[in-house]
């Protein structure tokens, strides 16, 4: 009797995952991207026409995201990119609410705050988990990208928060944000919090302490070293290609127990 001999239902999904494994390397360049996405949207707003920069990094995230989407499986690049052009509208987002429209930075937090709990709590309620380890595409993906969003815009208005309307300056900002962000890692490992709250507290976290670097290290004032939003920027984004061409070619942010693990099968009988 002839067999057909198919790949399991467990493997077919793990190869559709759409973002990469959570590893050091995820954090380092998510801290790159979210203090790139500071500095660059800086530079823009102030270089050129501001209404012109916000089309220009509208454009750019619609662009990425859509590359994102219609991917079927998780590509490195693909994957950072939209990332990174989240952290440059993410910023402009939360500045026009600042600037354009006189929002104060404890309101604009407030509000992004209360858009983020929106998103988690209608994702939760529509698929049980919010964990990124079940992101294999469709209306897990687009929740996922939503909540990614408002944290970026959330993370920006307390970053200026603290630094600004707060007085904390830039360099305190980042020690303080330094400190969130350790936290959920320890209680993960000694006090056995959820791996899910520990991931997005630290996510959340990661959009402050990068831009609050990127602030301290570009700006003149509040503290600021002053070598510029450009030249910061420039400087990121150079770590950012050379990182995210290291992951792509040593598919090191991929599980491993999909890369070297045999691939089990199903085997399926048919008549003669």
């Amino acid at each position: 009797m002839p067999t057909l001999t198919l790949p399991s239902q467990g493997i077919v999904r793990q190869t559709l995952r759409k973002v990469p494994e959570i590893t050091v390397y995820f954090w380092i360049v998510k801290l790159l991207t979210t203090a790139m996405g500071e500095s660059t949207s800086d530079y823009l707003v102030y270089q050129i026409n501001p209404y012109i920069a916000v089309v220009l990094g509208c454009l750019g995230l619609g662009i990425a995201l859509l590359l994102q989407l219609l991917v079927r499986r998780y590509v490195a690049w693909i994957y950072w990119w939209a990332v990174a052009m989240v952290a440059v509208f993410g910023t402009m987002a939360a500045d026009v609410a600042h600037v354009v429209l006189g929002v104060p930075y404890l309101v604009s937090t407030i509000f992004f705050a209360s858009v983020l709990a929106i998103v988690f709590a209608a994702w939760y309620a529509t698929e049980k988990t919010l964990s990124i380890h079940s992101i294999r595409g469709g209306r897990r993906e687009l929740f996922y990208w939503a909540a990614v969003m408002a944290t970026f815009a959330l993370g920006t208005a307390a970053g200026d928060m603290t630094a600004s309307t707060l007085g904390l300056g830039y360099f305190p900002s980042l020690v303080l944000f330094a400190v969130l962000f350790a936290l959920p890692a320890l209680a993960y490992w000694r006090l056995g919090l959820n791996e899910i709250v520990a991931f997005w507290f630290a996510y959340v976290v990661t959009r402050p302490l990068g831009a609050s670097f990127a602030d301290w290290v570009g700006k003149p004032f509040l503290g600021g070293l002053g070598l510029g939003d450009g030249s910061v920027a420039l400087v990121l984004t150079a770590l950012i290609i050379c990182f995210v061409g290291y992951l792509t070619i040593t598919r090191k942010d991929i599980s491993q127990n999909y890369l070297t693990s045999p691939t089990p099968a199903v085997t399926l009988a048919s008549p003669e």
